[in-house]
């Protein structure tokens, strides 16, 4: 004699789920983008440049330079690892050069300059 009530009770619940649902359809996308215009028109975005290498360079008076080339023709030279970042490009004597620094080259063994410093030999 239960299970007809319990099969009642489950047939009650069942049709209260089903009334809860929304009858109207479902929209799938949302509001088109209000700035696709603009996103389609935009200018391509540049990426940075690349790590070309990295390296650290041990110099004649037994101090470290670290110097990164980039992809770009440009590199960064610090004196201490988490020294102070110097921007410089690619000259047209093949030198990167700025603001009274200056790194020969991407090579194993390059001639280094700094602001009031005398040029000298450094390995990498």
């Amino acid at each position: 004699m239960k299970t007809p009530n319990l099969l009642a009770a489950a047939s009650f619940a069942a049709l209260i789920t089903l009334a809860a649902c929304k009858s109207e359809p479902e929209v799938i996308g949302g509001p088109a983008d209000p700035q696709r215009d603009a996103l389609k028109n935009a200018p391509a975005v540049e990426l940075p440049p690349t790590i070309a290498a990295s390296r650290t360079y041990r110099c004649a008076d037994n101090s470290l330079i670290y110097v990164d080339f980039f992809s770009n023709d440009t590199a960064t030279v610090r004196a201490s690892q988490d020294g102070e970042r110097h921007q410089l490009a690619k000259a047209e004597s093949g030198a990167f050069e700025a603001d009274g620094y200056s790194v020969s080259a991407n090579e194993a063994t390059i001639q280094y300059k700094a602001p009031n410093q005398s040029e000298q030999r450094c390995r990498a």
